[in-house]
């Protein structure tokens, strides 16, 4: 069964140093955390931001692409973990043919927000790795492994500082 949540947060991981995008499901209280790439983080924080680049970044030109191929992103859905390793798809329509493609969680994130697309995630994978969400919090919740949540211009700056080395240090 699918359920579909929406953009919590970004976080980071205080632990790995890694940013966290959190999803919470739309009618309940389950929260998701996916360990993600400072790239995609980025991509989602600006989208989330309403920030404007001037020129298209990667997930402005696919979901660019997939309007001119005369697509339709339905949704996309946040499969499963295996062995800490996030696995997501993006579901397609292009005229009467469904088309699923296989894609990082992020970047199915990422070019939802840009297209609207409603975003899914698999009930079991809500219950295995999850967080609660306790209504009325002023503070977001926290993700397990003691990250803390930042603010907009925090990881912007964060995300301005990393080096090369910092990519790919994930272990939730």
């Amino acid at each position: 069964m699918l359920v579909q949540v929406k953009v919590e947060r970004l976080t980071m991981d205080q632990a790995t140093r890694t940013p966290v995008v959190v999803l919470r499901e739309d009618a309940g209280e389950r929260a998701l955390p996916i360990w993600i790439g400072a790239g995609e983080a980025s991509a989602i924080h600006l989208k989330l931001a309403e920030v404007s680049v001037g020129r298209p970044l990667t997930h402005d030109l696919l979901a660019s692409t997939i309007a001119g191929l005369g697509a339709v992103l339905e949704r996309v859905v946040i499969t499963r973990v295996e062995q800490s390793t996030y696995f997501g798809r993006l579901d397609l329509r292009v005229e009467e043919r469904a088309v699923t493609l296989d894609a990082r969680p992020s970047d199915c994130i990422a070019v939802a927000l840009r297209t609207g697309a409603p975003i899914f995630a698999s009930d079991d994978l809500l219950n295995l790795v999850r967080i609660e969400v306790q209504e009325g919090e002023d503070e977001p919740p926290r993700q397990p492994s003691s990250s803390e949540g930042m603010s907009a211009a925090e990881l912007q700056e964060y995300l301005r500082k990393l080096d090369p080395e910092d990519f790919g240090r994930f272990l939730p």
